[in-house]
């Protein structure tokens, strides 16, 4: 029987960075390196994108 299953990765990554755009171009790159290097979660399991957003830590998120 043919299945499908909906899968999403959720992370929260912490880096040094000049800015939020910085930020969010340096975990692009790991995320994408990665992904390169690992085919079989694009071919196998159907990866269609990388999302994120840099943001400042607030009150409710320990820094």
């Amino acid at each position: 029987m043919k299945v499908k299953v909906h899968w999403v990765i959720d992370g929260i990554a912490e880096v040094e960075a000049e800015s939020l755009e910085d930020a969010e171009k340096i975990i692009n790159e790991k995320l994408s390196d990665f992904v390169s290097s690992n085919p079989d979660i694009e071919e196998k399991m159907g990866a269609k994108a990388i999302q994120g957003k840099g943001y400042f830590p607030g009150s409710e998120e320990d820094a």
